[in-house]
């Protein structure tokens, strides 16, 4: 299936929500474009690590979830040299 898109005045264009579907990616995702032979290109989403990806990082199992205040206690006591 072709999907016609039209250039603006600035040289850009708006890629349709059914593209963007298709290639699995949402506001704020970036592309990579490889420029082929004979006027074509590539487009594909540039994988990589977003920000949602670092959530969980540290996580060890085993151990207990904080709650924030519990965090915050840590932190002050940390910046007080208490421990």
């Amino acid at each position: 299936m072709a999907i016609t898109l039209k250039v603006t005045a600035k040289g850009q264009i708006t890629l349709r929500k059914e593209v963007l579907n298709h290639l699995g990616v949402r506001p704020g995702d970036k592309l990579d474009i490889d420029l082929l032979t004979g006027g074509r290109m590539q487009l594909r989403p540039k994988r990589g690590n977003s920000a949602a990806s670092v959530f969980g990082i540290l996580a060890r199992p085993g151990t207990p979830k904080l709650s924030i205040e519990e965090i915050n206690e840590f932190a002050a006591a940390g910046w007080a040299g208490e421990k």
